[in-house]
Formats: C-alpha cells, structure tokens, sequence
C-alpha cells in the first residue's frame, strides 16, 4: 500500500464506456496495427533494433505488448487500511475514488490521497461512484470561465455531457444541449437543459440564435466523442465573437482558422480532472497546490461534485442504464463492445460484494508438478519474484524460464493484476501484492527483486535474514543506510547476495579484460554512455524512490571498471552539468575512477546525445594492447547483445548449487555502490572524494 494512500474497499465502480471500448479494442489489435495507431513508438523500436539487436528489442517489445492494463479509473468504497503519511482519512469512511491505475475495476484498490474525496452524509456509494466523471465535467466548465448569467452550448449528451449539462443548471446557467441522438437530448431537458436540438434533425445554428437573442451562445462545451471535426466547426459557428469553446471529448481538432480568428474566440483545453492530474508530486507524493495560488484542484473538483450531489443538485442516478455485479462484468462489456440487443446505455456501474473476505494472495494450480519446499540447495531451486515491471518480463523472466535448474514458483507485484498475469503465463503457485508472503516462502530458495529502487535494500535485507538466496536488480541501495542496512545483513547471513551487475558477465566483457589485463601493468578505461532522455517526473530522478540516474544507472559502468581493473577504488572525481531542475539529481556527469593497482577509469555518461548513436561505447588499453566493445554486440543489425544477463543469472545457480560465494564479492558490490554516492558528493564539492568501505563491514 501506498504510505500516502488508503486501500479501499469498493462498493461500485463506474465503466467509462468510451475510453475502455478504445483501450480494448487497441489491446485486440496486432503488431502492425499497432504500430499503424502509434508511428512515433514504431520509429523508436526501429532505432532499438539498429543499437541494442532484433532479439532483445523483441523481448522488449513483446513484454510492453503483453503487459496487462487495469480498466477503470472512478469508483466508491469504503477505507479499510490507511498509509502512515495520511492523516484525513480513518478505516471505515467512505471515499470517492478517482485516477486511470488506481480507481480501477477490483474489489480492493490502492489509492493516493489526493485522489481520495470524502463522501457527505446522503450520498449512495453508487452516485459517488461517478466521481471522476463530475470531475472532468467541472474541469471542462471551468476552462469555459464563465461568468453569471452567460448562456451555453453543450455538443455531445454521453454521460459526461450529461453531467456538463446538470452542473451547468446547478449553478444557473441557461443551458443548450446539442446531440446526433433525440432520446440522449430529450434527457439532458429532463435534467435541466432549457433548450435541446438535433443534429440532423433542427438547424444547429438557428436554434443557437434564438436561445442566445441573436448574439451566439457566450461558450460551447464540446462533450463529444468522434474522429470528425464536425463538432469543432459547429461550436466556432454558434459561439459568439470573443467566446469560448471549451473541449473535453475527443474530437478532431483542425481549428478552422478563419472562422476562429474572425470571431477572436479562445479554444480551450480541458485537461482531465484538474490541476494536479498528471502530475506525481500531486497524485502519488500528495503534496497539495496551495488553495490561494490554485483554487481548483482535481480534489477540489471531486469534493465540489459530490457536495453538488449532497444537495441533490446533482445526480447521477437518472443516467445510470446498466448495473452488473462483479462477477458478471464480461456482461457489462459484452453490452459496450457488442451490444447484441441493441441496447441504449449511458451510466454503466459495476457492484461488489464489500462483505467478502480479501487476501494478499491468489492461490493458483500449476500445471506442472510444484516444488517441494525444503531448505536443501539442489536443482531446481524455486524463486520468488518481487517486482514484475518490463524488465523483468522482458529480460529476466526469459531467462529464469530457460534455466532448467530454477523454478518460478511465486511473483509479487504492487498490483494484482501484473502479478496475475505473471503468475498464469509462467505457471507458478501464487502472485501476492506482499512481498513478505515471498520472504517468508520457505518453499522458495532465491528472492529475485526488481521492484523501484528504494526498496531494493529493505526487501534483500528482509530475504537475506531469511537465509534467502538473493538476486537484487542494481543499484543495491539508495543510501547510505540502506547500504548499511543490506551489507550487516549479507555479512552474517548462510545465503548469497548478487546484485544485477550483469555487464562483467558478458562475453564482450571478458575477452576485453583478457586482451588488455595479460601482463602485470595497470589499464586505462574510457567507458562512453549515450543514454536517452528521461522525463522530469520519472520515478528515477526521484531522491526518495529512484535514487537518480548516477546511483541507478552510472553503477552498471563503474562495477564494470573495478572488474576490468581487478582493483578496489581508491577514490573519485566527478564533474558534470547541472540540472535546470534543482530537484532533479545531475545526470550528466564525466567520472574519473583511481585504483589501488594504479589503473583508471573514465565515464562519460551523458543524456545531451543523438538517441540514434549506440548507447555504450568502451576502449581499453593496457600491457601494450588495445580493446573495445560497441555496445556489447556484433554486426549493425545483429541479432541481439551479451550484457551477461543469463551468465550472471547461471553462475549464482553454479554458487548455490556448488555451496561456493557469490561470483560478485560482497566487498565489491558495497563499493561500487558507495562509489555511486561519492559521485554525489565529488559534484557537490568540487573535489576528489577517497573510498573506504571499512564501515560497511
């Protein structure tokens, strides 16, 4: 659970008929088709074959493709578990729920804060459910930014249209409804409309002109949903000069430029729910906009729906066509995606039994014959996989599947769903959203983790106490605590620590250090990283989860090095360039390595480049010889690259079942990560920073 959310258990939960038809019907459709629907994406797989190779490019995009998306983003229930950030929420309150990841279609859902509104006395749970549809709606008036007494037009009567139209009338504005269907503009007269037209059927525009006197409407809400632009013209031509026009649906939007600069009208966008929707410091962290800077927030907007359901100024119920207990929810999309019958629908809820039991934990029976759980290190050896993001699908997953030796027993995600789909497509005996369940599996003999990087140290601390085999993605830590915390562990514990420094274990890798380590003479390194751009809010740069690039990402290339140079790090040395976000930590940086052997290293890991250059770049030179490795595969188009992935992943069975150490020494896998802070350090004073890792161990 989330420490600044609830889990709520839900009563109902609203189907969005229009978004979830597209997102099935993509889901349904092809390689090729999809490449068709996104050729921006189908450009980027192109340039990740030319630089990483057709077979890893394939098991990347086939894990994307794979990747199972959780439907639903409003719902209602009631808390049962509240995060220890969170102060305004206690078990047992009923709360409206809004967010595409979170509000979704189960009986229980992992919730932020600031997508959590409290639902006044009166309300049914099934009215509240329709939260985020209020949301949107008020969103898509306010960017109308009306003022008392102006009159509207309203173009599309879904349910979000519907719901412009009863706010509309709640505050008292008069009121315009426009649609293609007579049956869905006879409702919006029924909840308050003062004037409705068919399109089709009635002049558009004399219509406009009458119940605006003359003048055109003073702003048009589009609520429609529809590739044409018909509705984009049709707003420029009832909206009076100096108007507004207001989109919320998804239309076309080919303004025709004449007709909008003739009339000077504004053409507003209307993003979602409000201020703060895609934004994580405001959805996941729940850090508030301050309400004298931002009035309405998309929190704001959901307590403001559900106060106007309070008063009975709003209300959902009149549109509500279609409800499906959950155990019958195919139904439901049999109505959205066939409609065999015909049938009109508008409002469609999803009910849950709030009174049955939950677990962390879906049992499964696996085709095959399971492992028995026994604390004896001989093949195979069964593993808990924690974390099941592309990676994993993509790489290790693959991988460990191969291995005859090793047996996927159990996968835990931070949602079900993944862990589900996991679980069934790699026939294991359960997937659990509580890692513990994994930990304290004594069944399982290896822990694989590859979850977000802050909780890399405290769940291989947790498996390792458990006299648990670990593999843990790198880095191994993200502080100096966690370091700590992880390397007590590892010291005392029967069981190994590897840590997903893979690249020493690629064949590129080693007939490199073959080459140029042949004699007794220290070597000099330039290692070359040309990595793509990351988004400000990807949880990378993130200090408290991701750690930054340099502790996530810089490891890989400074693990490589003390490989290659066979020597411990005396110190570091780093200059780089700052970030124009002070909150984003450097990640352009060139690092100097010093060690004891008298060897060097320089990385230059950049993210200024072409995205089309090769990503990883080394040379080399020692004993008279020289060595490079261009990105760690052959030919231009080869088939695929050796970053000793499924080396690393062989030599921990090779350890475990030989009873040997980890093939990467827990003294080199604690200074490389603290090599990482230095870095950290090194920029922000300016000056070369010595290593020890005596504390550590």
């Amino acid at each position: 659970m989330l420490d600044d959310g609830v889990l709520v258990k839900n009563h109902y939960s609203c189907v969005s008929a229009g978004t979830e038809k597209t997102m099935i019907e993509l889901g349904k459709k092809n390689v090729v088709n999809k490449a068709r629907e996104r050729p921006d994406l189908a450009k980027k797989v192109f340039e990740m074959a030319r630089n990483d190779g057709l077979v890893s490019t394939y098991q990347n995009v086939m894990a994307r493709l794979e990747e199972a998306t959780p439907l639903g983003y409003s719902c209602c229930g009631e808390v049962i578990e509240v995060g220890e950030n969170v102060t305004e929420f206690s078990e047992g309150d009923m709360v409206a729920c809004a967010g595409a990841g979170y509000a979704n279609h189960a009986e229980v859902v992992s919730v932020p804060r600031n997508l959590c509104a409290p639902v006044p006395d009166g309300v049914e749970p099934s009215n509240a459910a329709f939260v985020t549809i209020g949301a949107i709606a008020m969103q898509g008036i306010r960017r109308a930014d009306l003022s008392p007494g102006e009159r509207v037009a309203v173009l599309g009567l879904g349910l979000v249209g519907q719901t412009v139209v009863q706010i509309l009338n709640a505050y008292g504005f008069p009121v315009l409804a426009v649609d293609i269907a007579p049956g869905q503009v006879e409702t919006a007269l029924d909840l308050g409309a003062d004037k409705g037209a068919v399109i089709g059927d009635d002049d558009i525009e004399q219509v406009a002109e009458h119940f605006s006197e003359g003048n055109g409407v003073d702003a048009t809400v589009i609520a429609a949903s529809t590739k044409s632009n018909q509705p984009v013209e049709q707003a420029g031509e009832i909206t009076r000069e100096q108007g507004r026009v207001s989109v919320i649906g998804q239309v076309g939007m080919d303004v025709p430029r004449e007709l909008y600069y003739e009339k000077e009208l504004d053409f507003l966008i209307s993003r979602s729910y409000g201020p703060g929707r895609y934004d994580k410091q405001y959805e996941e962290k729940g850090l508030d906009y301050p309400i004298e800077h931002v009035r309405w927030t998309e929190n704001r907007n959901m307590r403001e729906c559900l106060r106007l359901l309070a008063t009975g100024r709003l209300d959902f119920e009149p549109m509500q066509t279609h409800e499906f207990e959950i155990d019958s929810s195919t139904d439901a999309y049999d109505l959205i995606l066939e409609n065999p019958n015909d049938e009109a629908f508008t409002g469609v809820l999803l009910k849950y039994a709030p009174d049955r039991e939950h677990s962390t934990t879906l049992e499964r029976t696996p085709t095959a014959t399971p492992t028995t759980g026994t604390q004896q290190k001989s093949a195979p050896l069964a593993v808990g996989m924690i974390g099941v993001g592309n990676f994993a699908k993509g790489t290790l997953l693959p991988i460990i599947e191969d291995i005859k030796a090793l047996d996927l027993r159990a996968v835990a995600s931070a949602t079900g769903v993944s862990a589900s789909q996991v679980a069934a497509q790699h026939d294991c005996s359960y997937s659990t959203t509580d890692y513990r369940q994994i930990v304290e599996d004594n069944a399982i003999d290896i822990v694989v983790i590859a979850t977000r990087h802050n909780l890399h140290a405290e769940i291989a601390t947790a498996a390792l106490e458990q006299g648990k085999d670990v593999h843990v993605e790198k880095p191994l830590a993200i502080s100096e605590e966690g370091l700590q915390q992880v390397a007590t562990a590892a010291r005392d514990a029967p069981g190994r620590l590897m840590v997903g420094f893979n690249r020493r274990f690629a064949e590129p890798t080693r007939q490199l250090k073959k080459s140029v380590c042949d004699g007794p003479g220290p070597v000099m390194l330039n290692y070359r990283v040309n990595a793509d751009s990351i988004p400000e809010d990807h949880w990378i740069h993130d200090p408290e989860i991701g750690g930054g690039r340099v502790v996530g990402e810089v490891c890989h290339f400074v693990d490589f090095a003390r490989f290659v140079a066979d020597s411990p790090i005396e110190q570091v040395y780093a200059t780089g360039i700052t970030n124009e976000s002070k909150s984003v930590p450097p990640e352009n940086v060139d690092v100097t390595l010093e060690f004891e052997n008298g060897s060097t290293a320089s990385v230059l890991y950049t993210t200024l480049g072409d995205s089309s250059l090769p990503k990883e770049h080394v040379e080399a030179f020692g004993n008279g010889r020289a060595s490079r490795i261009d990105n760690f595969k052959g030919g231009r188009m080869s088939l695929g690259q050796d970053k000793g992935h499924e080396r690393e992943f062989k030599s921990l069975v090779k350890s475990i079942l030989a009873g040997e150490r980890s093939a990467i020494a827990l003294e080199a896998a604690i200074e490389v990560t603290e090599s990482t802070f230095a870095i950290h350090e090194s920029l922000r004073r300016g000056e070369p920073i010595p290593l020890t890792i005596d504390t550590y161990l």
